[in-house]
C-alpha cells in the first residue's frame, strides 16, 4: 500500500474531490468537526488532514481527569460527520476520557450516512426530540427511535442512520473522547437477527420509553434502563423527572463520569454553590462527591448517566 498525506483547508471538500477520482472513505475522525480522514483506491491511500499539528490517533484510553463543569445551552453547534450538527457538552473532555454531544438534524429527511462502526469502549445515544430511523448489525429490520428512547451501541457494531424528523435532537456520550469512525464496505444492513450476540462483552440495547414504567425514588420519578446489564456494568442511564418533592439528594458516585442533561424545565444544582439550570444545560460532577437538585419546576426532567472505572 502506497500512502501519502495531503494537508487541506476544507476536509469535506477534499473528500468529495477524491471521491470523484475513484477513492473511497475508510476512516474519519473525530465525529464532531472532523479534521482527518483516510481514503483508498486500489493500492493507493491518502491521509487527508486539516490539522497536521495534531499527533496520530492513539489506541489507549487517556487517564480520567475529574472536574466540575456546567455547560450552558445556546452555543452554536459545529458541523460534524454526515452533515449533522454537534454541540460540545463536556468541553474539557475529562482528560480525553469522555465526549458528550448534543446532536441536531434541523431539516430532517434522508441522512447522508453510510454503514460504519466506531472503535471505542462505550457509546450511547438518547433521543431528546423528534424521531430517527436507524439500522444495526444483527438487530433485524430498521426501526424508529422516539423521544426518551436510547440505544447502547456496543464497540464495533455496524450501523447506519437512515432518516430523521425535522428538528431531531439526540444526546450522544462516548468514551474515549477521540475515536475513529470506520466505513464498512462489505456488510449490508439489515443482515438478520441475533439479539444475544456480544460485542466486546456488551450487547446491543434498544430502550423504548413508551414501554417502560416510572418509579418513585427519593422525591423524584425515575425511568430505569437496562444499560448496566447490557454494558457489563460500565454505565447506568436513567431518565428522571420531578415527583412529589421539589429536591433530590444524590450520594457520592464510586466510579468516573457523573453527567446530567436537562431535558426540560428548570432546577437549581447545588454543588460548591448554587447553579441555575435551564433546558439543554448540562453538567458534570466529580466522583466521590454528593450533590443535589432543588427548586425543580413542575416540567423538570433530566437525563442522568454514570459510569464505572473504564480501565
Amino acid at each position: 500500500m502506497i500512502e501519502r498525506q495531503v494537508v487541506c483547508a476544507d476536509l469535506s471538500r477534499s473528500i468529495d474531490d477524491l471521491h470523484r477520482d475513484g477513492f473511497r472513505l475508510e476512516v474519519i475522525y473525530p465525529a464532531d468537526e472532523p479534521h482527518t480522514a483516510l481514503l483508498s483506491k486500489g493500492r493507493e491511500s491518502v491521509r487527508l488532514t486539516s490539522r497536521p499539528d495534531l499527533p496520530p490517533l492513539g489506541e489507549d484510553l487517556e487517564p480520567f481527569v475529574a472536574e466540575f463543569a456546567v455547560t450552558r445551552s445556546g452555543a452554536s453547534p459545529g458541523h460534524g460527520r454526515a452533515g449533522m450538527l454537534y454541540r460540545d457538552l463536556i468541553p474539557g473532555r475529562l482528560g480525553g476520557r469522555y465526549i458528550a454531544s448534543h446532536i441536531f438534524i434541523p431539516q430532517g429527511g434522508p441522512v447522508g450516512d453510510w454503514v460504519h462502526f466506531h472503535r471505542l469502549v462505550l457509546q450511547m445515544i438518547y433521543v431528546r426530540r423528534g424521531w430517527v430511523r436507524v439500522v444495526y448489525e444483527d438487530q433485524g429490520e430498521p426501526f424508529v427511535m422516539r423521544e426518551g428512547d436510547l440505544v447502547l451501541q456496543p464497540p464495533e457494531i455496524r450501523h447506519r442512520v437512515l432518516e430523521s424528523s425535522p428538528g431531531l435532537e439526540v444526546i450522544e456520550i462516548s468514551a474515549p473522547a477521540l475515536h475513529p469512525t470506520f466505513a464498512e464496505h462489505q456488510l449490508q444492513l439489515p443482515n438478520g437477527y441475533n439479539p444475544h450476540r456480544q460485542f466486546g462483552r456488551q450487547r446491543f440495547l434498544h430502550h423504548i420509553a413508551a414501554r417502560s414504567g416510572w418509579a418513585s425514588v427519593a422525591g423524584a420519578e425515575v425511568q430505569e434502563t437496562q444499560v448496566s446489564s447490557a454494558s457489563s456494568g460500565l454505565a447506568d442511564v436513567r431518565t428522571m423527572r420531578r415527583g412529589e418533592g421539589s429536591s433530590i439528594e444524590f450520594d457520592p458516585h464510586r466510579g468516573e463520569l457523573v453527567f446530567g442533561f436537562v431535558l426540560s424545565g428548570e432546577a437549581r444544582l447545588e454543588f460548591g454553590g448554587e447553579h441555575h439550570l435551564r433546558a439543554a444545560d448540562s453538567f458534570v460532577i466529580p466522583p466521590d462527591e454528593s450533590w443535589s437538585l432543588s427548586t425543580m419546576s413542575p416540567d423538570f426532567s433530566l437525563l442522568h448517566v454514570a459510569t464505572s472505572m473504564l480501565d
